[in-house]
């Protein structure tokens, strides 16, 4: 027997019949695009302050980023979503533990903090590559103006390697979107639990799947073409990616 396609179903009522199933994946896109813009905030914040570490002349400031590294990197996602959400808040005292099983929104921020995690020791090794391409040039310069480290990150090496790893940190915008799918066997109806949903209630798996799979391509897209956008607008002559290293280092 034949599967009996049927487009007009994104046209039908869900069973509590509050909006339409086309309407029911929208939401869940708009889930994703919330888990995925959070957790990249909380990446670039975290990736920012090890990337940072790794390359100050402190050893023990470069150990701690370099185990840092090694942990979030070498465990698969799934087992860190587990952790967060069913193995963290039994390891906080009791009050606070049953406050967070409690929390209505407890499983989104569980999802945002994990993947958020997950993502930091990516964009920690790509800062870590850019600011090392900046070679000692810039770092003398700005201590030679009467800067502190602190200052000579924030002022001048921090802002080029930023605009140096944005190709990149297009990538990881994109695998968080696609990432985020895995929040959906935890039960977050995003995107992908949305096309799950459908399909269990309507049983055309095809066009729940297919409707989800056109949004995750349309989202990707407009993401893929900002970035572009944002790069050509803050790109420095000389310095990419790519040949950062070498550019940076015949300037210096």
């Amino acid at each position: 027997m034949g599967y009996n396609w049927d487009w007009n179903v994104f046209l039908q009522k869900t069973p509590d019949g509050s909006e339409t199933y086309l309407s029911f994946l929208l939401t869940g896109a708009m889930w994703t695009l919330a888990v995925s813009l959070a957790s990249l905030a909380i990446a670039i914040v975290f990736g920012t302050f090890v990337g940072v570490m790794q390359t100050l002349p402190g050893r023990k400031a470069r150990l701690a980023a370099r185990v840092y590294v090694e942990v979030f990197r070498n465990i698969p996602l799934l087992v860190q979503m587990f952790v967060w959400y069913f193995v963290v808040p039994e390891l906080l005292p009791d009050a606070a533990g049953q406050l967070v099983k409690q929390w209505d929104h407890s499983l989104f921020f569980s999802v945002v903090l994990c993947l958020g995690l997950y993502t930091s020791p990516r964009i920690a090794e790509q800062l870590r590559s850019a600011l090392s391409s900046l070679g000692r040039g810039q770092q003398m310069a700005g201590k030679a103006l009467g800067m502190s480290t602190t200052q000579t990150y924030r002022i001048v090496l921090l802002p080029m390697s930023f605009r140096i790893i944005l190709p990149p940190l297009t990538s990881e915008f994109l695998g968080v979107i696609k990432n985020s799918a895995i929040a959906s066997v935890l039960g977050l109806i995003e995107l992908t639990g949305a096309a799950r949903t459908m399909q269990e209630f309507t049983f055309q798996a095809f066009e729940a799947f297919a409707g989800a799979t056109l949004i995750y391509f349309l989202i990707n897209i407009i993401v893929v073409r900002f970035m572009k956008r944002l790069e050509r607008i803050s790109a420095i002559p000389g310095y990419t990616a790519m040949q950062g290293g070498s550019a940076a280092n015949g300037k210096n």
